[in-house]
C-alpha cells in the first residue's frame, strides 16, 4: 500500500512489525518475518532514513507515529509532484519552441500496426494536462470504448473529455451503457450524423489520427505534433462539435425488458433515454435493442409520451421534449 511513497514491500512489513513491537532488535524482526536479518537490516537503514523509525542506543529499533511521519513522506512526494508539473510545463515550452522550424519528419510520425497504434492511442490521453478530444468512429481501431484504461486515469487528473460519436457508432453492441458510465465519469458526448475521420487531440499539442489499411493489410495512424495540420484539425474538431447533438442518457441498462410507468410529473429515466436515441438519429428497431426493449414496448412508450405532451406527431414530440427540458435542446 506504500508502494506510492517509495517504501518496497520489505520495507513496509518490517515497519508494520514495528507498530505492534516497538523495541524490537533486528533479529527479533528477523524472526517473526522469516526473512535474513541482512534483509531486515536493509530495510531498517532505509525506515530510519526516512524518519519512518527511530533507533535507540542499544540496537531496538520502534516504528514513529504513522500520522507523523508517514503525513510527513506524503507532503514531500506532494511538493516533488508539484515541482515535477512545473517543470513539465517549462520543458514543454523549451520544445515547442525547439521544434519551431522544425522539419515535417519531426512533426509527424507514422505508426503502423495495432498495437503501436493502441500504444499511442494511451499516451496521447496520458500526456494530457487538461483535455481530450475525440471523434469515434466504427471500427474501432485501437481500443473499444470499454477498454480505454486512460480515460479513467486522465479525468482523475482532472483532464476534461470530449467526444463526437458517428451516429453509427450508436448501432454498437453495449456502446449505450459504456456511454453512460463515461458521462457519469463526467465525460461530454455529442453525436453528428457523419464524423469525418478518427481522431484524438490531445490539449494543443499531440493529436492521433488512425488512416487507411496499409497494402500489407496492416492499419496505419498518424501522430502529429504542434504545426499548422494540428491547429487546422482543432478547429475542425470544434466546429463539428458546435453542431453536433448533445447526447443525454441516465440509468442503467439490461438485457431484460423493465416494466416502466410514466410518472406523474413527466417522463421516467427510460422515456428520457428513447427520446435521446431517437433524436439522436437512431431507429425504432436499433434504438430498442439498445435499451433491451421490444420494438412494441418502445412505441407503446412513445404513444404514452405523445399523450402526455398533447401531441400528435413524433416531429411535434421531439420539439416538446426540448422545449421542456425532457432532454437536452441541440
Amino acid at each position: 500500500m506504500l508502494g506510492g511513497l517509495g517504501l518496497d514491500p520489505d520495507d513496509e512489513r518490517v515497519y508494520r512489525v514495528l507498530l505492534g513491537r516497538p523495541n524490537s532488535t533486528a533479529g527479533l524482526l528477523s524472526d517473526l518475518l522469516v526473512v535474513s536479518q541482512a534483509d531486515v537490516d536493509r530495510a531498517l537503514a532505509r525506515l530510519v532514513g526516512w524518519g519512518l523509525v527511530v533507533r535507540s542506543a542499544d540496537e531496538q529499533f520502534t516504528a514513529a507515529p504513522p500520522a507523523m511521519a508517514l503525513g510527513a513522506l506524503i507532503s514531500q512526494r506532494r511538493d516533488g509532484l508539484r515541482m515535477a508539473e512545473q517543470a513539465l510545463v517549462t520543458y514543454a515550452e523549451e520544445h515547442r519552441a525547439a521544434t519551431t522550424g522544425s522539419s515535417i519528419s519531426d512533426l509527424i510520425e507514422v505508426v503502423t500496426g495495432v498495437d503501436a497504434i493502441r500504444h499511442r492511442f494511451l499516451q496521447v490521453q496520458q500526456a494530457a494536462r487538461t483535455q481530450v478530444r475525440s471523434f469515434i468512429t466504427a471500427p474501432f481501431v485501437a481500443l473499444p470504448p470499454d477498454e480505454n484504461t486512460a480515460e479513467p486515469v486522465a479525468i482523475g487528473r482532472g483532464v476534461h473529455f470530449r467526444a463526437v460519436l458517428d451516429r453509427t457508432v450508436l448501432a454498437e453492441p453495449g456502446i449505450i451503457d459504456d456511454a453512460i458510465d463515461s458521462m457519469r465519469n463526467g465525460v461530454e458526448l455529442r453525436v453528428a450524423d457523419q464524423v469525418p475521420m478518427k481522431l484524438v487531440l490531445a490539449d494543443a499539442d499531440l493529436g492521433l489520427v488512425p488512416l487507411a489499411v496499409t497494402p500489407d493489410g496492416e492499419p496505419g495512424a498518424v501522430l502529429l505534433h504542434r504545426s499548422g495540420l494540428l491547429d487546422a484539425l482543432d478547429a475542425l474538431f470544434e466546429t463539428v462539435w458546435r453542431t453536433a447533438h448533445p447526447l443525454e442518457l441516465s440509468g442503467p441498462g439490461g438485457a431484460a425488458e423493465p416494466t416502466v410507468e410514466v410518472g406523474a410529473k413527466g417522463p421516467t429515466d427510460l422515456d428520457r433515454r428513447i427520446l435521446a436515441l431517437l433524436l439522436a438519429g437512431l431507429t425504432d428497431q436499433t434504438a430498442a435493442t439498445q435499451l433491451g426493449l421490444s420494438p412494441r414496448t418502445l412505441h407503446r412508450r412513445l404513444r404514452s409520451l405523445m399523450d402526455m405532451a398533447g401531441v400528435r406527431t413524433r416531429m411535434q414530440l421531439g420539439g416538446y421534449a426540448v422545449r421542456h427540458g425532457w432532454v437536452e435542446p441541440h
